[in-house]
């Protein structure tokens, strides 16, 4: 679906459609879920709040046009600010909200879309080369969040030693992504 596609939906939601609504939903629901979920860090958490989300957009649909964004930016700032506030909620204050929010701005951006899924790809093979139990502790603190302790915990390994985990499975990725990113010689 194309910008305008969803441009012009979120312009037939604005009058109330509901057809256009249930399309909206249909075409917009999982990337929505997705970006709630990775604030959020819980399924149930991210699926009310996702339902909040599209009551929130049937709402302030007027409120679209007037927003300087493109249709896919401004529905993925109404997922995160949503969750955001539900994060702030839950809080206390001095939680670091940034950190939580990573998801661009520039979604509609494809050449940073390519940039990122090489980047991706490029990360995965790295992390093939660690120990499995290393990758998997890289991927619970980095991707989801997990601190030192909750990793020992879950690794059932002293807390130093976790630390020197993440530590050297860093700088082997370093290394490895350095490695990768140098042209070939020949």
């Amino acid at each position: 679906m194309t910008s305008d596609d969803l441009s012009s939906l979120l312009f037939r939601v604005s009058l109330k459609d509901r057809t256009a609504f249930s399309l909206l939903y249909a075409r917009t629901a999982p990337k929505l879920f997705a970006i709630c979920l990775r604030i959020l860090k819980d399924r149930a958490d991210a699926e009310e709040a996702l339902q909040d989300v599209f009551v929130k957009i049937w709402q302030r649909a007027e409120s679209f046009a007037g927003s300087g964004r493109g249709s896919e930016g401004w529905l993925a700032a109404v997922a995160r600010y949503h969750c955001i506030d539900r994060i702030r909620t839950r809080r206390p204050a001095a939680v670091d909200l940034d950190s939580a929010v990573d998801v661009a701005d520039e979604a509609d951006d494809p050449e940073r879309t390519a940039v990122l899924r090489s980047e991706g790809k490029r990360i995965d093979t790295c992390l093939q080369a660690l120990d499995p139990d290393r990758a998997r502790a890289v991927r619970h603190a980095y991707v989801e969040g997990l601190s030192y302790q909750e990793l020992a915990d879950r690794f059932a390994v002293p807390l130093n030693t976790m630390r020197t985990w993440l530590r050297r499975s860093l700088l082997r990725l370093r290394e490895c992504m350095d490695a990768d990113a140098r042209p070939e010689q020949g």
